[in-house]
């Protein structure tokens, strides 16, 4: 029973580990500043529709 708790435990760590890893690396200080701050503007969205052929 304790070997499968154990088991579950480094699972989970491995998990996070791996989470954490994907969504930090790299970057200094995490999300960047401003990054999605502001939606795109109905023009926008809709001269990427046009764009897509939707």
């Amino acid at each position: 029973m304790t070997l499968i708790l154990l088991e579950a435990l480094g699972a989970l760590v491995l998990l996070l580990l791996i989470v954490w890893w994907t969504m930090f690396s790299g970057r200094k200080k995490g999300e960047l500043p401003g990054q999605h701050d502001t939606p795109p503007r109905d023009d926008e969205r809709a001269a990427r529709k046009d764009a897509a052929g939707d």
